[in-house]
């Protein structure tokens, strides 16, 4: 890819060279003199930087400024040593500039806790206080100690956002909602495994047949929407409701109202004559489903397949079909017309190339081609329908019942009419029972709230429905909407199916990245994403976690390390003298849809995570292997917190909602702070949001994977600046899931930050009468499993979450989850330790919470812990079965040993 903007640092004005190997080396340049005594300086500042104890040492460095006289404790060359003193005076010039990119930085430079600011935020009622450092600067007048400082601000009773969210209640979905966008999401419905598709409008305006990307083809055009309407049309008010059948299940159901008539739809696919079940349901080659796809990448190879499989694979001799049936029914006192459309080209389609021309047979209720074909079969009242636009006078409590059958593409005459002979109600329960059978093969998780429950089925099947590839063993490719799988966004997807467990589903939609994996080892899917390769690796690794399989990684071996060595190659040619500094040893490319091919944290971390599972995957087979993958996932991690911490030191400090400021951290190597902040140039708006880089693929990521810990100092920092500058409601801008504070906030034990990402995210991306996701807040890409993988990803870790030999439950969950006569139950999900179950219940007095934990398997936790708030906040006057630490609310149960019962009894609720 090509650099087509220059954002390289700006030379360096040092008043200091500092000679010390643990700071930054991009300031290591020769020092700049100060201005002369008698030189007339415009834009100086006196300001002061002032600590908590004495004994400060370092040095001052100034970039895009100059020192000017009238400073005080700094010595010629720069440095500083506040042996005696708390205070340094300094006199600095800088430009006069609204440009950011212009501003002076000042970086007071020391063995620890070094930080930079732009000198134009120093002010005296709002001094850069940094109570993490023990710092604070402020203007030269301002007399105050540190301790002064920090009582000013701390007297102000102020919050910072995070802090603000702690001293609230906890967030629910009946809160957020209000608060936030109200999504509508067209519904997509189809049978998993075959590409086969159909897409419902959200009022049941059109429908429309479709691949993953883009309409079908029919007589060499693109099928448009076909037009349809329950009601009279566009009206000053609106009464569509839809929802699920059984809130979950891949059959649509509305009910619209228009006055007097009431119109109550059923939707669902199945075949023309198959039976649908489980063993009937043949696919569609996986290479097609993502050569269909938007944006996809194919090597010539590839490339070549899917041109030899394509004809067949979109020509089978049985078209999957669209059943809908529509009951009008007349709810007044007296008679009134009902009025349905069935679907139809727009206006001036029969007439107007280039859309299909057809006609319609009213003595056989059919639209059909010039060519002969059909394309829908409608029926009145068990009758052909007569014609595609039907008003009918319904008499009080009276009903009228509109059917019809669309296949996926045209189908001959005598097929049609095969087809206008199948029966909806049988058709309709053998899709339920079809459905439900799948969900009876994954785990259970049911907590007292019928929203998340409905949503935890719904989004499961979700998943499936755009999981392509050839049954019964073909290799699946997990699409994320209307793009095909790709490394990075695949993984919920999948890790969610293995967390349910669906190990086989999960370990076919893997296997299809390495079946497309380029000759040397690199593995690029969609839009010239350049991370999809550690991911991968990662996603295999967790995938080894859920399984155990030793056979199934001897299988995979080659192509593994294949990929391994490619990313080590890669990040051997950025192991230059010359980088040192700016991301030495880290890899350099593009992440996500944003020409950024910088050295991105995002993307290094990804890699440390491919080669840390690929040593975990060959630990038990090859250790020699393993140690030499091990070491190369620590190399790189240092490198990459080397550059993190360099690239935090010369990152201005950004204030809080309290008072109070912190560091700050590009998203990549040699930039000055959040890129949002312009401190060294550049246009960072991107699909509608100036935070992407900072915020969705920026630095947060490197918590998630496991390269800074979120008990750390920069951790804080990360998401303390990240909230503010960066979120709404503490969920993101524009495509808020690519975000992973809310792992953070888990790991932290911070529960009411997590559920104020979760509840608020979800709320404003899902539709929620359907639970269907968007990608962007904006209306881009319907039916995005990305986002609802990460959605049900953050359930599931609210619900259990594995950290080295421990197994912990309940993690994040609202105390309102075990209000008096509630219960939570998860049955057989998938953990790190094999099958596990927990059941929790509470009293109806809340006096007691029991809890029982079963994981029996050979490779089960050494310690258990289970977190069981009191819904009024009580601590437990006794506790059975653990030790409970009253801070964290949780029981912790030392060698368990296969099952485990506690027991907690509260004094009465207040």
């Amino acid at each position: 890819m090509k650099n087509h903007m220059n954002h390289s640092i700006p030379r360096l004005l040092l008043v200091s060279l500092l000679v010390c190997a643990s700071l930054p080396s991009a300031f290591a340049a020769e020092p700049a003199a100060a201005v002369a005594a008698d030189a007339a300086v415009p834009g100086v500042r006196a300001i002061t930087v002032v600590w908590r104890d004495s004994g400060a040492k370092g040095s001052i460095v100034v970039r895009r400024g100059q020192m000017a006289p009238g400073g005080k404790g700094l010595s010629t060359n720069g440095t500083f040593d506040c042996a005696q003193t708390s205070r340094l005076e300094l006199s600095v010039a800088g430009v006069d500039t609204l440009a950011n990119a212009e501003r002076a930085l000042i970086t007071v430079q020391r063995e620890t806790n070094t930080f930079t600011f732009f000198l134009n935020d120093v002010r005296r009622d709002h001094p850069i206080f940094i109570p993490a450092f023990g710092v604070a600067v402020t203007e030269a007048g301002d007399g105050r100690t540190y301790q002064q400082i920090a009582a000013a601000v701390q007297a102000r009773g102020l919050r910072s956002n995070l802090g603000q969210i702690e001293a609230e209640p906890e967030e629910t979905f009946e809160r957020a909602a209000p608060s936030v966008r109200v999504q509508k999401v067209e519904t997509w419905l189809g049978l998993g495994r075959d590409l086969r598709l159909f897409s419902v409008s959200p009022r049941l305006e059109w429908i429309q047949p479709r691949y993953p990307y883009g309409p079908v083809r029919v007589q060499d055009r693109d099928a448009p929407q076909l037009q349809m309407m329950l009601g009279r049309g566009w009206g000053a008010g609106e009464d569509i409701h839809r929802r699920l059948e059984e809130g979950v299940l891949p059959i649509l159901q509305a009910t619209k109202v228009d006055e007097d008539i009431t119109y109550h739809a059923t939707l669902f696919t199945s075949f023309e004559q198959t039976p649908l079940r489980s063993g009937t349901i043949r696919g569609t080659h996986f290479l097609v489903a993502d050569g269909l796809a938007l944006a996809h990448m194919l090597t010539p190879d590839q490339q070549a397949e899917f041109d030899r499989l394509k004809p067949v694979e979109l020509n089978r001799p049985e078209e999957t079909v669209l059943y809908v049936r529509v009951v009008a029914t007349n709810t007044s006192a007296v008679p009134r017309y009902a009025f349905v459309k069935v679907p139809t080209g727009p206006r001036g389609w029969k007439t107007t190339p280039p859309h299909w021309q057809y006609k319609f047979d009213g003595s056989r209720g059919w639209s059909q081609l010039t060519n002969g074909n059909v394309y829908l079969v409608g029926k009145l009242n068990g009758r052909p329908l007569p014609q595609e636009e039907v008003s009918l006078l319904l008499f009080p409590g009276e009903l009228a019942t509109v059917e019809f059958r669309l296949p996926h593409q045209p189908i001959p005459a005598e097929r049609a009419a095969a087809l206008a002979g199948q029966d909806f109600d049988a058709r309709l329960e053998e899709a339920r029972a079809y459905w439900r059978t799948k969900l009876d093969r994954a785990a259970k998780m049911r907590v007292p709230d019928a929203r998340i429950n409905e949503m935890i089925q719904a989004g499961l099947l979700h998943l499936d429905i755009i999981t392509y590839g050839l049954e019964p063993k073909g290799s699946l490719t997990a699409h994320v909407g209307i793009y095909n799988a790709i490394g990075s966004e695949s993984s919920p997807i999948i890790q969610f199916m293995d967390s349910m467990g669906w190990h086989d589903v999960a370990g076919r939609a893997l296997q299809s990245f390495l079946d497309k994996q380029h000759t040397n080892g690199f593995m690029q899917n969609l839009g010239d994403y350049m991370l999809e390769t550690g991911c991968v690796l990662w996603s295999l690794g967790e995938h080894y976690r859920y399984t155990r399989d030793l056979d199934w990684v001897r299988s995979i071996k080659p192509k593994m390390l294949k990929s391994a060595e490619y990313l080590r190659e890669w990040r051997r040619r950025n192991q230059r003298e010359e980088l040192k500094g700016k991301g030495y040893g880290l890899l350099d490319g593009k992440v996500a849809d944003p020409e950024d091919p910088f050295r991105s944290y995002m993307l290094n971390g990804y890699t440390y995570l491919g080669f840390a599972r690929v040593a975990e995957m060959l630990e038990p087979i090859d250790p020699a292997e393993a140690r030499v993958w091990r070491e190369e996932a620590e190399g790189l991690k240092q490198d990459i917190r080397i550059s993190f911490f360099e690239t935090m030191a010369k990152s201005p400090v950004v204030p809080l909602g309290d008072g109070s400021w912190v560091p700050s951290v590009a998203p990549w190597a040699d930039y000055s702070g959040p890129v949002l902040l312009q401190a060294d140039g550049g246009i960072w708006y991107s699909h509608g949001t100036v935070t992407a880089r900072d915020s969705l693929l920026g630095p947060l990521h490197l918590l998630f994977q496991e390269v800074i810990a979120p008990d750390e100092p920069a951790a804080s920092f990360l998401l303390s600046y990240h909230n503010e500058l960066m979120t709404s409601r503490n969920a993101g801008f524009s495509q808020p899931y690519y975000s992973r504070h809310d792992w953070a906030h888990l790991q932290r034990g911070e529960v009411k930050p997590f559920l104020k990402t979760y509840y608020n995210t979800v709320a404003s991306m899902a539709d929620r009468e359907t639970y269907t996701f968007w990608e962007h807040y904006f209306t881009a890409s319907p039916h995005k499993t990305h986002e609802e993988g990460w959605f049900l990803m953050q359930t599931r870790w609210m619900l259990y979450l594995e950290k080295g030999d421990t197994l912990t439950f309940l993690r994040g969950v609202p105390r309102r989850y075990l209000a008096g006569g509630q219960q939570i139950d998860l049955i057989g999900v998938a953990t790190y330790f094999g099958p596990a179950s927990l059941h929790v219940a509470t009293t109806t007095d809340q006096r007691r919470i029991s809890a029982y934990i079963e994981c029996k398997s050979d490779r089960q936790p050494r310690t258990v812990e289970i977190r069981l708030p009191h819904p009024a906040g009580l601590r437990p006057q006794s506790v059975k079965g653990g030790t409970y630490d009253a801070t964290t609310e949780t029981v912790r149960i030392e060698s368990f040993n296969g099952t485990a019962e506690v027991e907690l009894f509260f004094p009465p609720s207040p």
